[in-house]
Order: C-alpha cells, then structure tokens, then sequence
C-alpha cells in the first residue's frame, strides 16, 4: 500500500518560497500547545507557511505569520503539500477525515497513549520539522471502507472509514441479534454486542481489542470481527479486499447504532442492512521512518521480547 512516488523529495531546495503546511492540534491539551508553538516556530523560521483553523487558533500562541481558516472543509487545504496532526488517536482520525477528502498526505504526532497511526512521538518534533522541510518523507496509502446502510431496500446512509465500522447494540440488557453475510451468502447468525467490519489499519484498534487478528498493514484484506457473540461459531474472519461483508440487523430485535471510526453514528432499526467493501478512496500518510511494523508493533504495546537471539548468520 505504498504510494508508487515513494520519497516525497530528496532535500535540496530546502525551504521553499509558496510551501504550506495545515497544522491540526488537540488544543484541549497543554502538551499539544506547546507542540504546536514548537512545530509552527520551527516551520516558520525555514520559510513554510503554516495554515491552522481559526477556532483552535484561540488556545494557540501563534505568531501573526500564521494563516487562519475559519470553514472546517477539505477545500482547506487548498495548495498545502502536508497535513501535520498532534493529538491522539481521536485527533489523528479528525486529521484522517481532511486527508481523505482532499487527498493531502497527513503525518501524525502521537501525544496520547498508543497512536499506531502516528508517524512520530513529542519528542521527535525537531526532526519532525527538519524531515517536513528537507521533503524526507515518504507517502504511505491505507486502505478505507465504504459503508452504505440499507432499510427495506433503499439506501438512507452512505460513510467510509479508515478503522472500522462497528454495528452495536444500544440496550444493555439486550444481545443484538445479526446475520453476516460475505459476498451475497450468508454465514452465520447470532445474538451479541455487536460486529466490528475493519481494515488492516484498524485491526490494531477497535477490532483487536474485541480479540480479532494483528493484520500488517501491507496485507490487502477486510476483516469481521464479532464482539461478545453467544455462539459456538464467533470467530474473527479475514476476507478478500474485493469480497462485500454485510450485517443485517434482524428484526424483533432492539435497534441497534453503527459507528465510523468512532467518530460519525447512525441509528440502525430492526431490518437495517449495513454493507462494507473496500473504500474507493484511500487515506495518505507521511512516513519518516523504514522501522518494520513487527518493530512499531512491540514498542507500542510494550511486548517483552528480552532473551531474543534473532536467526542464526
């Protein structure tokens, strides 16, 4: 899923004149105001402009060189080569949303707890500055869903998500009862939480802590992944990226809510169909790093891996 360009540029022509960089910060958290003076300071001070949102401008010492937007649309950034996101995993997916939609590679600063989609942590906001104004990166594309939401038939909802989407149930006292379907035949059904529809991106996230599979990144596949299912068959299943997995809320059942990357919901009633294939638009991301995912894998879940000897030379 790397992007055929590769390397984003070679590092002459270090600051040059008309370049523009969209910052996206969590301004509710000191950490990430003080990242993003440092990141804006060390942007501005090589010759890039620098484009932030007006609402999050407020909480942000920023010089007057700074450009301010005011409408929250992907034609924000218009003409910036790079989107940079400080914040956690709730931010980085806020900044995913813009680099979807206007195709602007986003590169990630993680400053929550385990950020896989982070490219750097706080502490490498210089070399962070340094890789974005040298062009040392590379563009990384990630596989997305298509979701459509169907009710007798007709289509009422359309949305796409870079992790997952997740059907749930709303009533606590009550299993959601489900079919899944995989490529217009059905598989199985079942009473539970819900069902999580994910990427590889996201099988490090939703999807892994409801027990599915670590897929790399590079592996092409969608997964479904049932969450508390009350069944004998409730495995964690991992299709073709052309195959089209479907959830059909059963009727008598209580409603049930579908869930985008966490971020965008919609009420499913009984009879709701939920469709997810593989997303016609991918999400970019900057890459500073060659590092494995194996490597990225054990330092963010802090895996023990001590007494290790590698292959025999």
């Amino acid at each position: 899923m790397t992007d055929s360009s590769g390397t984003a540029g070679s590092g002459s022509g270090i600051a040059g004149e008309g370049r523009t960089v969209f910052l996206l910060a969590h301004t509710g958290r000191p950490a990430a105001i003080r990242s993003a003076e440092l990141v804006v300071q060390g942007l501005l001070r090589c010759g890039l402009g620098v484009r932030v949102m007006e609402h999050e401008a407020v909480d942000l010492p920023l010089p007057p060189e700074v450009e301010l937007v005011t409408e929250s649309t992907p034609g924000v950034l218009d003409g910036c080569e790079l989107l940079i996101v400080l914040g956690g995993d709730g931010t980085l997916l806020r900044g995913a949303e813009f680099a979807r939609a206007s195709g602007v590679p986003m590169l990630g600063v993680n400053l929550g707890r385990v950020g896989f989609l982070a490219e750097a942590e706080r502490d490498d906001l210089d070399k962070v500055v340094d890789r974005v104004v040298t062009r040392s990166y590379e563009v990384e594309e990630r596989m997305t869903l298509d979701v459509i939401v169907r009710t007798n038939g007709d289509v009422v909802h359309r949305d796409w998500a870079l992790n997952e989407a997740a059907v749930q149930k709303v009533s606590p006292e009550r299993m959601l009862e489900v079919v899944l379907e995989i490529d217009g035949r059905p598989v199985t059904g079942f009473g539970c939480d819900g069902i999580v529809c994910a990427t590889p991106t996201g099988s490090t996230a939703y999807a892994f802590s409801a027990g599915g599979p670590v897929v790399w990144p590079e592996v092409e596949a969608l997964l479904m992944v049932p969450i508390s299912a009350h069944a004998l068959f409730a495995k964690p299943l991992v299709t073709s990226p052309t195959s089209v997995l479907a959830v059909e809320v059963q009727n008598g059942t209580p409603h049930g809510v579908l869930w985008c990357d966490g971020r965008r919901t919609i009420e499913l009633p009984a009879g709701a169909r939920v469709e997810v294939r593989r997303g016609a638009v991918p999400v970019r991301l900057a890459r500073l790093h060659h590092a494995s995912f194996t490597d990225r894998l054990v330092a963010k879940f802090a895996l023990p891996v001590s007494g290790w000897r590698g292959a025999p030379h």
